[in-house]
């Protein structure tokens, strides 16, 4: 069995565990298999989707460097969820320093207030996948209009598949708060949806 397949089909744990052990390999194909995860969370998350990119990479770097701090392995996905979460207040924070500016002397003011027109890809077969493609921007859309916390709470529940107690530990919340934020959320999207679902 070749050195690569080998760690393939290792469970994450095993992973974290060699990572931990300084085994490179090991540390790269838990870098593989968590960034689409990763990269999926902070789509939803951040409203600046040049942003995305770079938090991903952050958050990748910061497991990375720090996952011999991590006490217990089986705790993993609760310990990247924390780093995401953190990351995303992070970003939050400085956003809320520097907010975007447009200057009233700039000349170029079709380039200020410019609608962006999406065109239908005509080429776009089978239909399935065309309204599949449609429904996720509009579901993502409708994620990104929630408030923070309530956004933090549906994607670390519904995307990341944590428990209600690991939300509370990341979000220092209450059981209760996250279950009342989430299902707040959870209505808000089904009524921001019924035109679609």
């Amino acid at each position: 069995m070749s050195g690569k397949n080998q760690y393939k089909k290792m469970s994450l744990e095993e992973l974290v565990v060699l990572s931990q052990q300084n085994d490179y390999k090991a540390l790269e194909e838990l870098i593989k298999r968590e960034q689409k995860n990763i990269f999926a969370a902070f789509a939803y998350l951040s409203k600046k989707h040049e942003n995305v990119s770079d938090l991903t990479q952050e958050a990748l770097l910061r497991v990375a460097k720090n996952i011999n701090n991590l006490k217990n392995p089986k705790l993993f996905k609760g310990w990247l969820n924390q780093i995401i979460t953190n990351l995303f207040y992070d970003e939050l924070r400085k956003s809320q320093k520097h907010p975007e500016t447009v200057s009233i002397d700039d000349d170029d003011t079709e380039q200020i207030f410019s609608v962006k027109l999406q065109l239908p890809d005509k080429k776009c077969k089978p239909y399935e996948k065309c309204v599949s493609n449609e429904l996720e921007k509009v579901i993502r859309s409708a994620i990104s209009e929630l408030p923070d916390q309530f956004r933090i709470a549906i994607i670390l529940r519904e995307l990341q598949g944590l428990s209600y107690e690991e939300i509370a530990n990341i979000t220092k919340s209450s059981i209760g708060t996250v279950k009342s934020r989430i299902a707040r959320a959870r209505g808000k999207l089904q009524e921001d949806l019924k035109a679609y679902i």
